[in-house]
C-alpha cells in the first residue's frame, strides 16, 4: 500500500495519527524536524532531522518515501507551532517563525506529495484551528499563520479539483496534550479534544469514505 506520511509525527497529534493510519493498513511514514525517534514509533518508517522549511530537502525525502512505499497515498500536514503573545509585544521573527511553522511546512510538504498523490488518487489534510476562525486576545500571530493554512487549504483544494486529489483540513479547538495541560491547570478539560478522536476524523477525510469531501474546513471542537 501506499504510504500515509505523517509530518510533525513526533509529537502527540503526529503519533496519533500514525497509530490510526497503522491501525487501518495504512503503511506509514512518520516526518519530524526532531532528531531523537519517540518511544512507540520503531516499528514505523521514521524520517527523523527533517527541516520541512527546505523545500528540496522534503522533496529529496518525500520521494524517497514514495520509492520505499510505492507512491505517496495520503498526506497528513500535523507539523506546526503555537504561541501567546499579544500583537503590541509580538516582534517581527515571532509572526515569520509561527507562519513558517505552520504554513511553509504545509506548503514544501504538499508539493513535494502532490506528484505522487496524483497517480495514487489521494488526500491531503492540513491542520487548522478553530482559533483562527476569530482570534481571541494573544492569538493573533498564531491566528495569522493558521489563517494562512486555511486558505492553502482552499486554494489547493480548487487547484487540485478533476485531479483526484483532495485536499481538505480540520480545525480543532484546545487539543488535549500534557504541554496545554500544563499550561492551563485551571481550563475545564472535559471539552478539550483529545488526540485519538482527532486523528480519527483525520484518518476518515483520508478514506474513501470522504470521497466527495474537497475544500472543506472541518472544526472539530469537543
Amino acid at each position: 500500500m501506499a504510504a500515509f506520511i505523517v509530518t510533525g509525527g513526533f509529537g502527540v497529534l503526529g503519533r496519533a495519527v500514525a497509530a490510526a493510519a497503522q491501525s487501518k493498513g495504512w503503511s506509514v511514514a512518520v516526518v519530524d524536524v526532531g532528531a531523537q525517534v519517540p518511544d512507540g514509533l520503531a516499528e514505523l518508517a521514521c524520517f527523523p532531522g527533517i527541516d520541512l522549511l527546505d523545500a528540496a530537502s522534503t522533496r529529496s525525502v518525500f520521494d524517497a518515501i514514495a520509492d520505499i512505499h510505492g507512491g505517496i497515498g495520503a498526506l497528513a500536514n500535523v507539523a506546526g507551532g503555537f504561541a501567546w503573545t499579544q500583537t503590541e509585544q509580538a516582534a517581527p521573527d515571532q509572526w515569520q517563525k509561527l507562519y513558517a511553522m505552520n504554513v511553509l511546512t504545509a506548503v514544501n510538504s504538499s508539493r513535494a506529495a502532490l506528484p505522487s498523490l496524483r497517480k495514487a488518487g489521494g488526500s491531503i489534510v492540513n491542520v487548522g484551528a478553530f482559533g483562527a476562525v476569530h482570534a481571541a486576545s494573544g492569538m493573533g500571530p498564531y491566528a495569522a499563520a493558521k489563517s494562512g493554512v486555511h486558505r492553502l487549504t482552499e486554494a489547493l483544494a480548487e487547484e487540485m479539483r478533476g485531479s483526484g486529489v483532495r485536499v481538505n483540513a480540520v480545525l480543532p479547538s484546545i487539543i488535549d496534550t500534557p504541554t496545554n495541560r500544563h499550561d492551563m491547570p485551571d481550563a475545564d478539560m472535559s471539552r478539550w479534544v483529545a488526540p485519538a478522536d482527532l486523528a480519527e476524523v483525520i484518518l476518515f477525510l483520508t478514506s474513501g469514505a470522504a470521497r466527495s469531501i474537497n475544500g472543506v474546513l472541518l472544526p472539530v471542537t469537543g
